[in-house]
């Protein structure tokens, strides 16, 4: 099983330096958390930083998180090269470290939850670094279309998305698939898993997005290994918002 480290440089390249207003799937993040600027945010699973550096260029302070020594090495080198004050810390996220209990006002996690292997520990992790409150963004392989069986079928009507073992949770890597499923993989969870694991770490659900073909950016060129034509069809990302609960506020069931 291979890790981030072992493809830092091809993940480098392949995510691009193209901005983020060209990454629809962020922009979809942008709309549910609205205005950042003078706010304090961890971007969780940083990578080599490009959300990072896109917040602070809106207004915010940043921290960035990431386990991936080799991936916050280029994110140093982009900080080195263009200083912009971020912060990068080499941690697990299913385990942060105390010195940022309560430290920020939001966490941003795109486009990774799914690559981390034990979701429970990693939500609380989130939960114990906001203050009462703070908002919590992510990004993830939509989990209703995304399976270890899966994959387009051509039909006279179309293509459509074909799903298999939507209930069998666990890792999963894919030869077929071109980006980070085909490289490391990633692990497959239900949505109700998700829902559940977010409640249980005390992070009420606010809002949900699934950014369709007609949020994408005309002619932009990081868009073009993930616009398939099932992506028409069926959302391939799904995107969500979340509130920590203030002290002694309980998620009601109705």
């Amino acid at each position: 099983m291979k890790t981030y480290d072992d493809i830092a440089e091809w993940y480098d390249q392949w995510i691009g330096a193209h901005s983020m207003r060209e990454d629809r799937f962020f922009s979809a993040i942008e709309a549910l958390i609205g205005e950042v600027s003078g706010q304090r945010i961890c971007d969780l699973a940083c990578g080599q930083g490009r959300v990072a550096r896109y917040l602070v260029d809106l207004g915010a302070r940043v921290v960035g998180v990431d386990l991936s020594s080799k991936l916050l090495a280029i994110a140093r080198h982009h900080e080195k090269t263009e200083p912009r004050g971020i912060d990068y810390v080499q941690a697990d996220a299913r385990s942060l470290d105390d010195k940022m209990l309560g430290m920020f006002d939001g966490v941003v996690c795109s486009m990774a939850l799914m690559d981390i292997p034990d979701l429970a520990p990693t939500l609380h992790s989130v939960a114990r670094i906001l203050r009462p409150g703070g908002w919590f963004a992510f990004s993830i392989l939509h989990p209703c279309f995304h399976t270890s069986q899966s994959g387009e079928m051509e039909t006279p009507e179309g293509t459509i998305r074909i799903i298999g073992r939507y209930f069998s949770e666990g890792y999963w890597r894919s030869d077929a698939r071109p980006g980070p499923p085909g490289k490391v993989g990633a692990y497959h969870r239900t949505l109700s898993t998700y829902v559940n694991a977010l409640t249980d770490a005390g992070l009420q659900l606010v809002r949900l997005s699934e950014p369709g073909p007609t949020s994408a950016v005309p002619d932009s060129p990081s868009l073009s290994r993930i616009d398939r034509p099932v992506w028409a069809e069926v959302p391939s990302v799904l995107v969500a918002s979340c509130r920590k609960l203030m002290e002694g506020q309980n998620i009601l069931l109705k």
